[in-house]
């Protein structure tokens, strides 16, 4: 049974229109300890010349319908060098996380993973739509799997940054839970963060 809702007889709706209509996952965060309906946050424009592709939105995403509003956006645009106005333009940025919705919280409020029927059922449509890509910045461990096939940790895939870029950088989630993981890694700052900061400037000409 489709989980999208169905759309009027004769009316032609986009790709983005039909990812915000769905439903797959209704049952799935019914039951979760958050116990929420799906909406997805939708944030792309065939054109658009930057992919971030990150996990899912948390709870804060999930209130305001608009990517990366939270702790972890501000620090994802410091990182690259980019403010508000640029990250939100959908004729330059693309924000395509791995699930759509807000997956919830489990019993003990720890962030459930993007449910793998979200990736299935529309990555490949919308990579098709966002052919001229220029740069894809992977933002966490579910990202790194499902772009570049990636199978050690987070840390081994984002040492390797120079092995895929200028095209592709993965970088750790922005999350403040990883503040740990920057101290640990200074190399991330000094070296990989300028390189990507160039090469954003870059193609956003």
């Amino acid at each position: 049974m489709s989980g999208e809702v169905p759309k009027a007889a004769g009316v032609q709706e986009s790709l983005a229109d039909s990812i915000r209509r769905c439903t797959l996952c209704a049952e799935r965060f019914a039951a979760t300890a958050t116990g929420h309906a799906p909406r997805p946050v939708v944030w792309f424009r065939p054109g658009a010349r930057i992919l971030i592709a990150g996990q899912a939105p948390g709870a804060r995403v999930h209130a305001s319908g608009r990517p990366f509003t939270d702790p972890s956006g501000d620090r994802l645009r410091d990182w690259l060098g980019m403010d508000e106005a640029v990250f939100y333009d959908l004729d330059r940025v693309a924000v395509v996380p791995m699930a759509f919705c807000f997956p919830g919280y489990d019993a003990g409020k720890a962030d459930l993973p993007p449910p793998l029927v979200c990736a299935r059922t529309w990555h490949g449509r919308v990579m098709a739509e966002l052919r001229g890509v220029d740069l894809h910045i992977l933002v966490g461990g579910h990202a790194h799997r499902w772009h570049l096939g990636a199978r050690g940790p987070v840390t081994q895939t984002v040492a390797a940054w120079r092995d895929h870029a200028p095209r592709v950088f993965p970088l750790p989630h922005p999350s403040w839970r990883n503040s740990g993981w920057l101290r640990k890694n200074p190399w991330f700052e000094t070296e990989l963060l300028p390189v990507l900061r160039r090469r954003v400037q870059e193609v956003l000409g």
